[in-house]
């Protein structure tokens, strides 16, 4: 299968993909933002590249944009590209109001032929950076080489 332009934004965690979708003004460029700040990098906003790779969804800079965050209200940033990451969790905003636990393991949605599990994420104004973090370590796909994996809780979490 060929890449497909998928509407959403997408940073890099830690070698893994976040990909953050929801409609026009649901958040996804500010959480993106906020998620850069505190060290992700920028693989695309509102639009990112997914091709599948070895069992893996890789997300990578789209064309046309590459490099552009919207900042809304204020303009659009010019950011380094981060390299492209196997996709690891799929947030999705502006849905119905999230359960406060979510059911684990979380729904998958199949891409290109490859599982991510979706979790609907309300950024809100509570910490949006560090619970989309707590996100992707709880409930996002661990990338190795051989395979793909539940993330372990790592100790200092526990």
């Amino acid at each position: 299968m060929t890449a497909l332009v998928h509407q959403a934004s997408a940073v890099v965690i830690e070698g893994r993909a976040l990909l953050i979708e929801g409609p026009p003004g649901s958040g996804k460029s500010s959480l993106a933002l906020a998620l850069i700040e505190q060290g992700a990098g920028l693989i695309g906003d509102d639009a990112v590249t997914l091709a599948p790779s070895e069992g893996r969804l890789i997300a990578s800079p789209p064309p046309n944009i590459a490099e552009l965050l919207e900042v809304r209200g204020v303009g659009l940033a010019s950011l380094p590209v981060a390299p492209p990451a196997p996709v690891a969790l799929i947030l999705t905003l502006g849905g119905p109001v999230p359960e406060r636990l979510p059911e684990s393991p979380l729904p998958a949605r199949v891409i290109a032929g490859v599982a991510v599990p979706v979790l609907a994420f309300e950024p809100g104004a509570i910490a949006p950076a560090a619970r989309a973090l707590w996100a992707l370590r709880i409930h996002g796909l661990v990338s190795e080489a051989s395979s793909l994996c539940r993330a372990e809780t790592p100790d200092w979490a526990r």
